[in-house]
């Protein structure tokens, strides 16, 4: 290894190196394109630096003047970009490196100064690289390293286009490297574009996962959601925690009900600006604040201090997702949790992500209030300030109080305190874990059981939601010891579990009838009753328990009015014989329904008509004049006179000379009416 990273590698405490670190800096890779893919936490960045260390410093391991860049770092997010710049300065300290960042957010003329002074390494976002590109701000023309680092998480993001202009512009001979959490497709086509014999590097353990983390998946009710977090941040005391959430308005919302129960929280999400996002990673490295809530922005990269705690307020959308989150934690050797908050309704969607990523995580409860307690207590008295011994600046004070009060009161004194420093935990709902997870095929069959039938069905009104309570009051038994209930048009059956049926008989006391008079009997075995079908206008198929096998029908052709002619032989009854037009304009019979019977739509009787005079619409018209008054001597009493027969009477004064030629002519000469218009010349 090159002196001066060792010396920077040993002041900061590394005895050893990670698996990533030791593959990537095998000599035998040095200047080699390398397509490496590890667990989040597992030292990618010192190991990337370690790689390129070969390619762009001098035979004595220092750096020359700086002028254009050398090495060129992308990375996904700000945060990320700005952390791997702060390794990246302390690994290359003693080699004399200048780093620069481009990242948006921050101001692009101080970025450009930068670069005009010159600078070794270059640790950038794509956006803003691309924009400084295309300014000319930056000359990659003696770049000699390119390293793409979360190039899944850039993919993901639509930096595809980004990442492709950038690397046109760097030089053809130089070393290209890759790393990503997963390979897919784009990933390896993205390597295969720009890369030259790339070397696979996998330290990624897929039969087991992260030996560090301890999975925890908490069923609470949807409305305690936000108490069973509260609860899981008293329970674990993590010097640093992360809650993560889908929204910017879940963040908003939980870090305004964190705050008022006294947690020292900052918010990490799209909607802040450069600065503020970068003053809340630093609060949670000073101290300032012990919980930090966040969307995925900060999933990917970025490494806090004794982040001991991860908290899924939301599940995440994808199990890459998951495991980023949860890779914040258990880094570096330290033991990490990773706690996903899950409703009943998304207790499937929890077991796919955990199925998806290979991991496998306990069910339990969240901790309860008394937990939590618990928890607090053993906290207390195992908190090493007990043994310790007191200063002697303190000895008059602990006189004073141990001569005012008994040790009672000194130790209710002293709770109180504990308690009014730390928040009070929630009361949650009682949700089962396990009641929650239970599938309906993992449920035990009902067992041995009698069969009951009960006069009257569907025609009579029977249902069972009404049935169910009337057998459970009248046997005296509960609705657990009842199994299926059926249904038909005439009669319904019940099944009673074969232990509780002689109390059921005993309670009936011989009368063997319910509380509405519908009289029961016991029968000897169970009732057959056939399978019901799918009707024809509806399409599927599969079995769906006792409705039987379903096929599908075709669409009726347009125009056509007979029958669907049904495709496929699953589930086919006999008695419904050729479907196409058997039973065109009557009823169609169905398997339950007697038809000798009478038919079930009866004719509407006619409704009499109320004695005494007939409505106005039946009385007879009569003779009887349209109006009643006498007209007198009305313009519309006198007689017309006929109209005249010829040519309208002229317009305008009637004695002008064009009225009265047109007057004289005869009326019945339409050639002389209308004078034709002379040709001219």
């Amino acid at each position: 290894m090159i002196p001066t990273l060792q010396q920077a590698l040993e002041r900061r405490g590394y005895s050893s190196l990670t698996p990533v670190q030791e593959a990537v800096s095998d000599p035998d890779l040095a200047g080699v394109d390398l397509l490496v893919s590890a667990q989040t936490g597992s030292g990618k960045t010192v190991g990337f630096g370690l790689a390129i260390a070969p390619t762009i410093l001098g035979e004595d391991g220092r750096f020359e003047r700086a002028g254009t860049p050398l090495a060129l770092v992308i990375a996904p997010t700000r945060e990320l970009a700005l952390q791997v710049k702060r390794e990246l300065t302390w690994l290359y300290g003693d080699a004399g490196a200048v780093l620069a960042s481009c990242v948006g957010g921050m101001d692009m003329r101080d970025e450009r100064r930068s670069l005009e002074r010159g600078a070794h390494i270059v640790v950038a976002t794509p956006g803003r690289l691309r924009d400084h590109i295309t300014r000319g701000s930056i000359d990659l023309s003696g770049v000699a390293a390119v390293v793409l680092d979360e190039a899944d998480e850039m993919l993901d993001l639509g930096f595809r286009e980004d990442l492709e202009f950038i690397l046109q512009e760097t030089p053809s001979e130089r070393q290209t490297l890759l790393f990503s959490a997963t390979v897919s497709k784009p990933i390896a086509t993205l390597a295969q574009t720009y890369q030259n014999d790339a070397q696979r590097i996998s330290t990624i353990n897929k039969s087991e996962q992260h030996s560090d983390i301890s999975y925890l998946s908490h069923v609470v009710a949807p409305h305690d959601v936000e108490n069973a977090i509260i609860n899981v941040l008293r329970f674990h005391e993590a010097p640093n925690a992360i809650v993560f959430a889908n929204t910017r308005a879940a963040v908003n919302r939980l870090l305004t009900r964190l705050s008022n129960r006294g947690f020292q929280v900052v918010a990490l999400s799209g909607e802040l600006s450069q600065a503020e996002r970068a003053g809340a990673l630093q609060a949670m490295r000073d101290g300032r604040a012990r919980i930090c809530v966040a969307t995925d922005v900060a999933a990917r990269g970025i490494d806090l201090p004794n982040l001991d705690l991860v908290v899924h307020a939301d599940l995440p959308s994808s199990h890459e997702t998951l495991l980023h989150r949860s890779g914040r934690t258990g880094r570096a050797g330290r033991k990490g949790v990773s706690a996903l908050m899950v409703t009943p309704r998304s207790v499937r969607k929890a077991e796919r992500l955990l199925r998806d990523a290979k991991l496998s995580a306990e069910w339990v409860d969240a901790p309860s209030a008394d937990d939590v307690r618990g928890r607090d207590l053993d906290r207390m008295i195992s908190d090493p300030s007990w043994s310790e011994a007191a200063p002697e600046s303190q000895a008059e004070t602990l006189a004073k109080l141990v001569e005012s009060f008994s040790a009672e009161q000194l130790a209710a004194g002293y709770l109180r305190l504990w308690s009014a420093a730390r928040s009070a935990p929630e009361e949650l709902t009682d949700v089962g874990a396990m009641d929650a997870r239970k599938k309906k095929e993992d449920r035990a069959p009902f067992g041995p059981s009698v069969w009951f039938s009960i006069a009257g069905g569907r025609d009579a009104g029977a249902d069972p939601r009404r049935l169910l309570p009337m057998l459970c009051k009248a046997g005296g038994i509960d609705k657990s010891a009842i199994g299926a209930i059926r249904i038909t048009d005439k009669q319904s059956y019940a099944e009673i579990a074969q232990d509780k049926v002689e109390g059921f008989m005993a309670t009936l006391a011989g009368e063997m009838a319910l509380d509405d008079g519908s009289a029961l009997e016991r029968l000897n075995e169970a009732p057959n009753l056939p399978q019901r079908s799918k009707p024809p206008f509806r399409k599927g198929g599969g079995d769906r328990g006792d409705r039987g096998e379903r096929g599908s029908y075709d669409r009726k052709p347009a125009g056509d009015r007979g029958g669907y002619e049904r495709k496929g032989g699953a589930g086919r009854r006999d008695d419904r014989g050729d479907s196409k037009g058997e039973y065109k304009g009557e009823r169609k019979p169905r398997w339950d329904r007697d038809e000798s019977a009478e038919p079930a739509i009866k004719p509407r009787a006619a409704k009499p008509r109320p004695s005494g005079e007939r409505p106005a619409y039946d009385k007879p018209r009569g003779d009887k004049p349209k109006f009643d008054k006498p007209r007198g001597d009305k313009k519309f009493d006198k007689p017309r006179a006929d109209k005249p027969k010829g040519p309208p009477p002229p317009k305008g004064k009637p004695n002008s000379k064009k009225n009265k030629a047109r007057a004289s002519g005869p009326a019945s000469d339409t050639s002389k009416r209308f004078t034709p218009p002379k040709k001219k010349g």
